[in-house]
């Protein structure tokens, strides 16, 4: 039986290129960066390249290229990090997100709320957009942090970035010079391989990164931290990567992960098209051949490899379990909530039932899901979901 996997928002498979890249830190130049002898240097020289690699892809300086232990180590940093140092001057603290946020930017802002930060939760429309005239209303003086994902990982809904980008630089040019201005952060988790990065153009203060969403390795991230941006570390000790996130570099890691990001973008035009067209197929076929199946979230500005559907008369456990005895790999949601199976926040906030949200599937393609892959696993699909009517 040939496995189909469509569940790439989940983690996608390392790229030969980029585990190649990794390797001879491993073994070979396998020396601590903070060593002074020739095996510290070459490791050193190997994450100042890493750097200078990711600094490229977003269009900024080195030294704002902060690499972590993954996207949500880098979320929590960002939140963390600005709500703690705002929290230093006593003053109230308000931090704006939204309603569909990945767990690791709503799980902070909720022990935030438990220590007396006031957190407003934006809505969204039935295609899960974030209407900036909401963000603009909601900001006050005390507004220390606004946090909007760049793509949502359960509908990949793409949101305005620069466009909230705008207000909260109107808003900070009105802020007096004793306080705080407002920091605003993405969580580009999902973006990153397929859409451009260049904070210039997003107009973000800090943003967030996953290897292994843009194929390469788990267990790295990067968090972007525009220059002046005050934050404090969630990790102490001997002060690497600027005094921001102490502890040894994970050389390997940390080539994966640039080498992964420049080659998403050297690969991005003609790969997103490509998937861009499977992904409309996918759509197309579901909603003609399986009565009742709907799309969650919008038809167009959306992540190319993203479709997440409606099949009303199931349930989504039921049918994954299915399609993986089938060959078929996919998800409910979020790969950190999946097994839980819990009632998705993603989809309540578009307005779903309890009962809808969890007859709900996110189907992801990428860069190595062909028309067949995706001819076969609808044909599995259709012949899964009218066992489960039967």
């Amino acid at each position: 039986m040939k496995r189909i996997y469509l569940d790439h928002a989940a983690t996608t498979p390392l790229d030969g290129d980029v585990s190649a890249a990794m390797m001879p830190y491993f073994s070979e130049q396998f020396g601590n960066p903070s060593s002074v002898h020739s095996y510290g240097r070459e490791a050193q020289q190997a994450v100042d390249r890493a750097r200078h690699m990711v600094a490229d892809v977003f269009g900024c300086l080195s030294q704002e290229v902060i690499f972590t232990g993954s996207a949500t180590e880098s979320n929590n940093f960002a939140i963390q990090g600005v709500v703690r140092n705002a929290q230093k001057r006593g003053n109230p603290v308000h931090v704006i997100t939204s309603s569909i946020e990945h767990e690791s930017v709503t799980s902070p802002c909720k022990q935030m709320e438990r220590e007396g930060v006031s957190v407003t939760y934006l809505p969204v429309s039935q295609d899960g957009f974030i209407d900036p005239t909401d963000v603009a209303q909601a900001l006050t003086e005390h507004t220390v942090l606004v946090s909007v994902m760049y793509a949502n990982n359960e509908i990949g809904t793409i949101q305005p970035i620069s466009e909230i980008s705008e207000i909260i630089q109107e808003h900070n040019l009105k802020t007096k010079s004793y306080k705080l201005k407002t920091v605003f952060h993405t969580d580009a988790a999902q973006a990153a391989y397929f859409l451009p990065c260049r904070v210039a153009d997003l107009g973000v203060d800090l943003m967030t990164v996953s290897g292994h969403k843009a194929y390469g390795p788990k267990g790295t991230g990067v968090l972007y931290v525009k220059k002046n941006t005050e934050l404090i570390p969630l990790i102490f000790g001997s002060g690497q990567e600027y005094g921001k996130r102490s502890g040894t570099e994970n050389v390997p890691g940390i080539v994966g992960i640039s080498t992964a990001l420049a080659k998403a973008v050297a690969d991005r035009d003609e790969t997103g098209k490509r998937i861009i067209d499977l992904r409309d197929h996918l759509i197309a076929r579901v909603c003609k051949e399986i009565p009742g199946a709907s799309l969650n979230g919008s038809q167009k500005e959306r992540l190319p490899g993203n479709a997440n559907f409606l099949f009303r008369g199931t349930r989504s456990q039921d049918l994954l379990y299915m399609l993986d005895e089938e060959g078929v790999a996919a998800s409910a949601g979020s790969a950190c909530q999946s097994k839980a199976l819990s009632y998705s926040h993603v989809l309540h906030a578009l307005g779903l039932s309890e009962k809808d949200a969890n007859a709900s599937i996110r189907f992801s393609l990428g860069k190595g899901t062909t028309k067949k892959d995706i001819d076969s696993a609808v044909s599995i699909l259709v012949k899964s979901i009218r066992k489960l009517q039967e």
